[in-house]
């Protein structure tokens, strides 16, 4: 236990609830009922215990946390309990108003995520006609309140070109930072791998472009980039390793160590309705089934990069190779990368099929599968 460090940041899934329908949504496919989200109080208690085991960065998240009418009463509570929070949020929901109570209730920072780069684009994708507008008023709100203020970008093989225009709006709306993700294939991107697997080419284009934006941006945007798996030779240390720098909590409590970590079904998860947060960090066994390096097998026990990139991702060796011990299917050394490698030429070169985007009134366009939310869109 105490070679084990305490946590550094916690992402508090508020709710499933959400009014966008992201294609690539990595909640899982089981949403969570409004009517089993933790309370104001349970939430506050776990704050608490979060800032007395060490965390020291809070990011609130959903789905979407302007669901919750108590979003500024669990500000303050976590600003009491000495956390940085950091509100993720589509801004779908958000009048100036409420960011103003947040912003006296404590809110240190907002990452704001953005479908795409222009009205039609990030409407059709996020399946919510008007998103776009919404989240450049709601961009404006941020900076007039003085807010840091990062920009998510999940791309993908329908959004990629406009890689180039998301760093110019991140400049001009005043960003610091902006977060360049390239879509991780969990949750419900599995569904929809076909219309949403970037090209090899897309892929290292968007890496040549990261490179040159943080040399001509350098000192006034930080660009931080989540590279293209399937296409990669190399895995990237997930979440920093398995139980090392974060954990995550879902919205009815469970205690998970990264957001897709549900999808091993022989581990047992457990929640902070029942369990506190520090016996859960310290002596679970699911947090404890991957740190360090003695559960690893070949090629990773013997690899010379093992304490670089600690077997890359659980969820993804399960989801590929079958086995969540095994090594990371986008390492070259793994048995399964010539799967990874042939199931990203099949999907990137897939001929999109028409079908209907779930948002009212919108053309036929793409093959995109949206996903239905857990529950109408109500801050409540």
């Amino acid at each position: 236990m105490s070679q084990i460090p305490p946590p550094m940041a916690m992402l508090a899934e508020l709710t499933h609830r959400c009014p966008l329908s992201c294609p690539y949504c990595s909640n899982p496919l089981e949403l969570t009922a409004k009517d089993r989200e933790l309370a104001t109080e349970d939430w506050l208690r776990v704050f608490h215990e979060a800032a007395d085991l060490g965390v020291l960065q809070l990011h609130l998240s959903g789905g979407e946390p302007a669901a919750r009418r108590d979003l500024a009463d669990l500000v303050a509570g976590a600003r009491a309990a000495g956390l940085y929070t950091n509100l993720i949020t589509s801004g779908i929901g958000l009048t100036e108003a409420r960011l103003t109570a947040l912003a006296e209730a404590g809110l240190d920072h907002v990452q704001l995520s953005l479908q795409g780069m222009d009205a039609a684009t990030a409407d059709r994708i996020g399946g919510y006609r008007g998103g776009f507008d919404r989240k450049m008023q709601t961009a404006e709100w941020i900076g007039a309140l003085g807010l840091p203020l990062t920009l998510n970008c999940v791309l993908h093989r329908q959004n990629l070109h406009q890689l180039p225009r998301a760093l110019e709006m991140a400049v001009e709306l005043g960003a610091r930072r902006i977060e360049v993700a390239i879509v991780q294939f969990y949750g419900w991107a599995m569904r929809n791998r076909a219309p949403l697997m970037p090209t090899r080419e897309q892929a290292r284009e968007a890496e040549r472009l990261v490179r040159e934006a943080r040399i001509r941006l350098k000192g006034t945007l930080v660009v931080d980039f989540v590279p293209a798996d399937y296409h990669g030779d190399f895995p990237k240390r997930c979440m920093n390793g398995w139980g090392s720098v974060g954990l995550n909590i879902t919205p009815e409590g469970t205690v998970l160590p990264c957001h897709a970590a549900q999808t091993l079904t022989h581990l047992t998860f457990q929640s902070v309705r029942d369990h506190g947060l520090r016996e859960i960090w310290y002596d679970s066994p699911a947090f404890n089934a991957y740190r360090g390096t003695e559960w690893m097998q070949e090629p990773c026990r013997s690899c010379e990069h093992k304490l670089k990139d600690l077997g890359g991702c659980r969820c993804q060796a399960l989801a590929i190779a079958g086995d969540a011990a095994a090594a990371d299917p986008v390492c070259q050394k793994s048995p399964a990368h010539a799967q990874m490698q042939a199931l990203a030429e099949q999907y990137s070169t897939q001929a999109p099929s028409p079908a209907s985007s779930r948002a009212a009134g919108m053309a036929d366009h793409t093959d995109l599968v949206f996903r239905e939310n857990a529950a109408s869109f109500t801050a409540s």
